[in-house]
Formats: C-alpha cells, sequence, structure tokens
C-alpha cells in the first residue's frame, strides 16, 4: 500500500494509550510480519497492523519494544530497522533511515536489528512480566508458523523464568476505539471507495466483464494512492449468492444484477461498501422489491447500533428483520416461521452471515466477540437476503462510525437508492 503522511501524534498517543494498561515493571514486544514465500522466487510482504498502530512503520523486519519502567529512560521506546547497504539499496530500493523512523512513529531511540539482542536481554532481565503477541483473531486460519511464534518459543526458551502474558487482549481493547484521526482516515477511504463506486456505475452496461468493472475500481484507487482493501468481489447473475465469490471474470448480462463488494484501503486504513446494482441500469419490478426490502433493513440496522450491544445481539435484531420482509416478499411462510428451531431459524435461507464486524487497518479489525460496542467503534452494517432459486441476492453495505449520540454513517453520500443508482447509471443525453 502506498504511504500517506500521517501525524506521529497519532502513534504517540496509541503507545501512550497501552503503557497504562502494563501492569509495573513490563517489557512488550511487537514484530513486523514474516516476507512470505508464494512460488519460485516469489514473495509476499503484509505490514503488521498491531506494529503500524503502534509506530506508523510498515517496513519489513521492525520490531518495536516498549519498557514504561526502565532504568534507562532512553530504553522506554526503541524501534530497530533493518539497516540498508549498498546491495540492498540497488535491489529493493529505499529503506527507513533513524531519523525518517523518528519522524514518523514519534519515537527517539532508533537502533538497527544488529543491536537487537544486547538490548532485548538487558530489558528483560529487568523485566518481571513479558507482553508478547500473536494473532488472536476468532476468525484467523493459523497454519503457518510466524514470525512471533518462533520468537515466542526463542524467547521463553532462552529466558524460562520470566512470567509470559498475551498481548493482543490489550492491542484488540485498544484497536476497537477509534480517535477522531483514525475515523477521519477510514472516512478518506470510504470518500475513495465513493469515486471508484461511481466510476463503476457510469461504466457499466450490459457486455462488459466482471474483471472490466474490477479494473475500472482499480484505476480510481490507485490513482489516488489507494489499493483494494480486501479481494474485489464483482458478482453477475447466480454470482450474486456466492458470500466470497472472486473469480470476476464473467460476462454481465442484460436484465442481472451485479453485486459490488469492493472498497478502497488508503494509508492502511481501510473501508468496506457493498451495492448490488442492475447490469442494463433498470431494477425489474422483483429486483427493486428485494432491494427496498434489504434497504428497509439496513436503515433500520443503522439505528438498532449502538453502544453496549454486541455484534451478536444486532445479528439476532437483523435475523427478525429479514424474518419479517421474507415473509412479505413471498419467500417464507409464517407457518415455517412458527415452527422454526432457535438455533435453526428458517431465515437463514436467505441470509446466513452476520451484519456487522469492526473495521480499522484491517477489514475485519480486531476484537472479540464479547466485548460490547463503544463510541469510537467503526463497524459495518451489512444486511442482505439472497434467492438462489430466483438467481440473485442484494447486500447493501456501508462503513458506519458509533457515538455517544448514535451512529454516523462514513459512507452516507454513496448513492444507496435504488432511484439514484439509476439515475447514474442513466444519465441525461444533452
Amino acid at each position: 500500500m502506498k504511504s500517506i503522511p500521517i501525524d506521529s501524534d497519532l502513534f504517540i498517543s496509541n503507545r501512550e494509550r497501552l503503557k497504562k494498561l502494563l501492569p509495573g515493571n513490563s517489557l512488550a514486544l511487537v514484530n513486523a510480519n514474516d516476507i512470505f514465500p508464494t512460488n519460485a522466487d516469489g514473495t509476499m510482504g503484509v505490514p503488521n497492523s498491531d506494529l503500524f498502530y503502534l509506530a506508523g512503520v510498515a517496513q519489513e523486519e521492525c520490531i518495536l519494544l516498549l519498557a514504561p519502567d526502565a532504568f534507562d529512560e532512553k530504553n522506554r521506546e526503541i524501534l530497530f530497522l533493518r539497516e540498508s547497504t549498498p546491495h540492498l539499496a540497488i535491489w529493493e530500493g529505499h529503506k527507513l533511515t533513524k531519523e525518517q523512523a523518528r519522524t514518523i512513529s514519534g519515537i527517539k531511540n532508533i537502533q538497527w536489528l544488529s543491536e537487537f539482542s544486547s538490548v532485548f536481554h538487558a530489558l528483560i532481565c529487568e523485566a518481571e512480566q513479558v507482553f508478547l503477541n500473536t494473532n488472536e483473531h476468532q476468525r484467523a486460519a493459523a497454519e503457518v508458523e510466524t514470525r512471533d511464534t518462533r520468537f515466542i518459543r526463542q524467547c521463553q526458551q532462552r529466558y524460562p523464568l520470566h512470567q509470559y502474558r498475551r498481548l493482543a487482549p490489550l492491542l484488540h481493547q485498544l484497536r476497537a476505539v477509534k480517535s477522531a484521526t483514525e475515523i477521519a482516515l477510514i472516512k478518506n477511504a470510504c470518500d475513495l471507495t465513493n469515486k471508484g463506486f461511481r466510476r463503476a456505475l457510469s461504466f457499466t452496461k450490459p457486455g462488459v466483464n466482471e474483471t472490466e468493472i474490477e479494473a475500472e475500481f482499480a484505476c480510481e484507487f490507485i490513482r489516488n494512492r489507494g489499493c483494494f482493501a480486501y479481494p474485489p468481489i464483482i458478482a453477475s447473475g447466480a454470482n450474486n449468492c456466492i458470500l466470497h465469490y472472486n473469480q470476476n471474470d464473467q460476462q454481465c448480462k442484460k436484465g442481472e444484477l451485479i453485486l459490488l463488494d469492493v472498497a478502497a484501503g488508503l494509508g492502511n486504513y481501510m473501508s468496506d461498501m457493498t451495492r448490488a446494482i442492475p447490469a442494463s441500469g433498470r431494477f425489474t419490478r422483483r429486483q427493486r422489491q428485494v432491494y427496498n426490502a434489504v434497504l428497509r433493513i439496513f436503515r433500520q440496522m443503522l439505528k438498532n447500533i449502538a453502544p453496549g450491544k454486541t455484534t451478536r445481539d444486532l445479528r439476532r435484531e437483523c435475523d427478525e428483520l429479514a424474518t419479517k420482509e421474507c415473509v412479505d416478499l413471498g419467500l417464507l411462510k409464517m407457518s415455517q416461521v412458527r415452527k422454526q428451531a432457535p438455533d435453526n431459524l428458517a431465515v437463514k435461507k436467505y441470509f446466513m452471515h452476520g451484519v456487522s464486524h469492526p473495521i480499522g487497518l484491517d477489514v475485519h479489525d480486531v476484537t472479540y466477540n464479547h466485548f460490547p460496542i463503544q463510541p469510537g467503534w467503526v463497524v459495518t452494517c451489512e444486511p442482505a437476503i439472497y434467492i438462489q432459486e430466483e438467481g440473485f441476492g442484494i447486500r447493501l453495505e456501508n462503513t458506519v462510525a458509533i457515538t455517544e449520540n448514535g451512529v454516523v454513517d462514513l459512507m452516507s453520500d454513496i448513492p444507496i437508492e435504488a432511484d439514484e443508482i439509476e439515475s447514474l447509471m442513466n444519465p441525461i443525453k444533452r
């Protein structure tokens, strides 16, 4: 992802918030992610979101040490960097200098990785508790050993008598509540998503390929220093009903709907948006009927999202709304609803996923399902109805911020009404 300027005050504030959660005489460490091999000599690098949250750096092999009670004050915050060489400069290009890292992170003590072992040894000998990091996202499939996993094993082998604790729960607690600066950064990503969506609307017509629509988004995102926040879903026709469809290579046909689950990431902060648009520029009567049903659910769920609730609470409320709409649409009968088991709702045939998840540095941002929503959270609102027997599905999704006074829709200026979408796809010719 292309970098954009972010004031170091954000990262300084994030570190201070973490330090307040650490017990006395603690040492906390965050590693950059590995650069993973793909095939042949290919590699794939993904910045570590926790490291970026605390230091603002996305460079490989960085290590952040926090020791708030270290005897030597200059060792209370240390960022270790990979030192550049003439060889690296030729083959990989620019690496952060110490001064650049100081400016980005606000950390005064920047050292090269070659100094890490001796400095870490001195600090861990002072510490009583050591907080190490792992990816604890509840949907993560951790099948590959990570840099964090290796470091934990090495650390515990060398220093077996220390008390080791999990850093992830503290970072989840902090990262879930966004600062005003973070919400503004997410809003920037939402605004870029808006530009991409409007461009795609003006381009789409029967006969274009899903790939071509993806390319329209890509052009708008990349030219503005952004990227796809996640693999885009451009799903026409029956592909609407495949939740994580990403083949994106089918021709869009007259009369079909195209489900667009596409959003921008900008400056490492993400957005998330879904719309369903008619390939021909006009919804059929049935498509509009279902579209407006989902839109009614969406509008009500925006009102329902509130501090104190969990995402599971929201799912239950959305299931009730979707059930009513499915009955009204003739998809369900009240007899089916009355006979349903609590753990096997009839509506799951037409709406089978969650309605909200946190978003920030990651599209499915870190939290735990039992955490209640708080002011400062940024989440999605994404109800849907999928009708496989009719060959189409509709999902509507915006990124929203939670405040003490209610929900702020960060995508309120992105077209969502059926009439507005049709007018943008069928501009008046002068």
